[in-house]
């Protein structure tokens, strides 16, 4: 590896940052068609299930994209907006190759490089520049590198601050290098809708439409005090984003933040229709978040249930646990019963996330709820890991609950963590 960002960074420390955000171009379907050569030109679907009509569409071609075809759409409605559509089955181990080897390329470049799930990094060239030239220079760099090492096209954005250098990467697509410098920010980032704007969803795009605020530039005039009574936190967070104000740092590829919260989550290989099917979702994404506890040293003391439906539109449900835990069926009984108790039922459900929450130290005492049955959770806890230790021996299927065995609509490479969401760190 070359001469790393950090160790030039006392020449360059009065410098403005310079941020790269480097987006793989319909990664998942590039790959395929780099792989199968035959694919190239058409429109092509990454789907969970080919076989099943039910299944999903995972990522799409540039070509499929320009027929209308959408991430989350089922099979039958993609191939009935396109007829020509070519479904292919996932191969999450050449995506994961691909993306590392395209992170190595970032990494002779600077040690600063923050990925952002699998086809996305983020990267602190500031002090890169010394070496490699401007932002724009080095942007260009990586981006011949990738189509010709790799095979794969990028869309960069370049800027001041991470927030922005996102925006410029989605303006140009594919294959693109887009620039917002901090003289014309205002000019470039405020005439776009507000909905642009990185963690503003639809909810609170919503909630900002119906009080007149349409664009970036909208949300970053309004009064401080009334976003905050608005939107709350979320809300002071998107105004601080819309003024520039984000000065969030690159995290090196090896920095671990302190962890809030221990979460999985995953889009199914067809629609939930029944509490049944959920709940051995649930209970699977719950096998994964008890192992991890165990392996932090954590314990959960409240629940997260994010639902994602048929129409896309995402419910978030959260409550507390009587006591701190790290028992999976204990999560995901409590997540079933969010589940049961708020969801409405109109529209399948295509997603499911769950995230222990409030997070505490497994060696802090407890403090024992007049509620609670302390002896009842300890004898599970050990019951757990016990299995957990059968597992580590034998395979995590060596021991499995029985209601997971069969008619689990989760993709097939669940054990490898692939999927989860890229998290910012501030």
């Amino acid at each position: 590896m070359l001469i790393l960002a950090r160790k030039n960074w006392k020449r360059v420390q009065n410098m403005n940052r310079t941020i790269l955000h480097s987006d793989m171009n319909c990664f998942y379907a590039s790959v395929e068609m780099m792989l199968n050569p035959e694919l190239q030109g058409k429109a092509v679907a990454v789907c969970g299930s080919t076989e099943n009509r039910h299944g999903i569409v995972l990522a799409k071609s540039e070509k499929a994209k320009q027929a209308g075809i959408k991430t989350g759409m089922v099979n039958w409605e993609a191939k009935r907006l396109c007829p020509d559509l070519i479904l292919v089955p996932p191969q999450y181990e050449q995506y994961l190759k691909y993306s590392n080897m395209a992170r190595e390329i970032y990494q002779e470049y600077t040690d600063l490089v923050e990925p952002y799930g699998m086809d996305e990094c983020f990267l602190d060239v500031t002090a890169s520049q010394v070496l490699y030239g401007s932002g724009k220079e080095i942007a260009d760099q990586i981006r011949c590198r990738m189509k010709n090492e790799l095979g794969l096209t990028v869309s960069i954005g370049i800027s001041f601050n991470k927030i922005f250098a996102k925006l410029g990467s989605d303006m140009k697509k594919p294959d693109a290098i887009t620039s917002i410098e901090e003289s014309e920010w205002k000019q470039k980032v405020w005439p776009l809708r507000v909905s642009e704007l990185l963690f503003c969803g639809r909810s609170t795009t919503k909630k900002l439409e119906q009080v007149g605020i349409y664009t970036i530039g909208d949300l970053a005039e309004m009064d401080h005090d009334y976003v905050n009574q608005l939107l709350g936190k979320n809300g002071l967070m998107l105004w601080s984003y819309a003024n520039g104000l984000d000065d969030s740092p690159v995290m090196e590829k090896d920095f671990v933040s302190p962890m809030k919260s221990v979460g999985h989550g995953i889009t199914c290989t067809a629609d939930l229709k029944t509490e049944e099917e959920v709940w051995k979702v649930i209970l699977e994404l719950c096998q994964d978040i008890g192992h991890r506890l165990r392996i932090h040293g954590l314990k959960a003391q409240g629940v997260q249930i994010a639902i994602r439906s048929q129409e896309l539109f995402i419910r978030q449900y959260q409550g507390q646990l009587s006591l701190p835990t790290i028992v999976p069926l204990e999560i995901a009984k409590l997540a079933r019963e969010l589940f049961q108790r708020n969801y409405d039922w109109k529209e399948p459900v295509r997603s499911v996330t769950v995230r222990a929450i409030n997070l505490v130290s497994a060696k802090e005492p407890e403090q024992i709820c007049l509620f609670s049955d302390p002896i009842r959770l300890e004898k599970e806890e050990k019951l757990f890991l016990a299995i957990e230790e059968i597992r580590r021996r034998f395979g995590k299927r060596a021991i499995y609950p029985a209601a997971l065995m069969k008619d689990l609509k989760m993709p097939e490479y669940r054990d490898h963590g692939l999927i989860m969401p890229g998290v910012m760190n501030r």
